[in-house]
């Protein structure tokens, strides 16, 4: 349906586009959020550099890791160390709160407007920054759940009291704040104790991660209750004035919200898309006059909506 060329439709004036993308917000009759990892990343989650030191600095020694991503893909040699790496990742980015109040910004623009949420990211600071949770649909997983590594079934397991059981065991404190911190003199462990490892209370194999991987992710009834919660707003608002606002999404899984909001787009002339991204802000040819394209980082450019 689209052209292989691309418009790039940003500038380094975003003046002009924020702008308009304003006035979409004060007259749409509905908004649908699109968000990927660039929102978190706005929002201060980095998985590199400084923060990835801050948390990680004896496993990157150790394995010659440079960043969390790659480190939770790591062989380690058994679960102990395998949870030990995955429960200080867990509890960074899904139980502390993001460093800066970019959520909070985009709950303040959208929060008396209908809308919804689909995002590929993981790390629940939607809900954490008041947004409704039955307007949210987490197509990803959520880094607060476990699964059935098999999976013997499609449920899922809250893990905050494990996953804090875990980081303690290794040396950290947890402040008041939910911040960690390591008392003096405490030398952090990498491994956990082999009880708290967890294993399904069906069949007993080892639990994983309830994230999209493979074909072993675990859709449960939450999911799908969400997924249609989703369907049944998109029909609700066919043919109206609605807006879909993408945020910080790269092309990992471009098939889950870039490309259908440029289809949906496309079929309504009363629909307008937004892109805001740093460095790739596009739209195609087809919807370019219902589009808005604007290079920038998320957070500052929602401080100026």
């Amino acid at each position: 349906m689209f052209s292989r060329i691309w418009t790039k439709k940003s500038t380094n004036d975003c003046s002009g586009p924020i702008d308009t993308l304003r006035q979409v917000l004060n007259h749409t009759d509905a908004v649908v959020i699109g968000a990927g990892s660039g929102l978190s990343t706005s929002a201060g989650f980095t998985y590199d550099g400084e923060r990835f030191k801050q948390y990680f600095a004896d496993f990157a020694a150790k394995y010659c890791i440079r960043d969390m991503y790659s480190g939770g893909f790591y062989p380690y040699s058994s679960l102990e160390e395998h949870w030990a790496y995955w429960s200080r990742y867990i509890y960074i980015n899904r139980y502390q709160d993001a460093p800066k109040p970019v959520y909070q910004g985009l709950f303040s623009l959208v929060k008396d407007k209908d809308y919804f949420v689909l995002t590929t990211n993981v790390d629940h600071c939607f809900q954490k920054a008041g947004f409704d949770k039955k307007r949210l649909f987490y197509t990803q997983g959520d880094y607060g759940l476990f699964q059935c590594s098999e999976p013997c079934c499609r449920e899922t397991f809250d893990n905050e009291s494990t996953i804090r059981q875990m980081v303690e065991a290794q040396g950290y404190q947890i402040m008041p704040d939910g911040s960690l911190s390591v008392p003096e003199s405490t030398t952090l462990k990498t491994k956990i104790p082999s009880e708290l490892v967890p294993y399904c209370p069906h069949c007993g194999r080892p639990m994983s991660m309830n994230l999209r991987a493979d074909d072993t992710f675990a859709e449960d009834e939450g999911w799908h209750r969400a997924a249609e919660r989703y369907r049944e707003f998109l029909r609700r608002h066919e043919g109206q004035n609605i807006l879909f606002l993408e945020l910080g999404v790269g092309y990992n899984t471009p098939v889950i919200i870039k490309y259908p909001f440029w289809r949906m787009t496309a079929k309504n002339l009363n629909a307008f898309y937004a892109c805001i991204n740093q460095g790739q802000a596009v739209c195609p040819p087809e919807i370019q006059r219902q589009s808005v394209c604007i290079h920038g980082d998320i957070g500052a450019v929602i401080a100026q909506l």
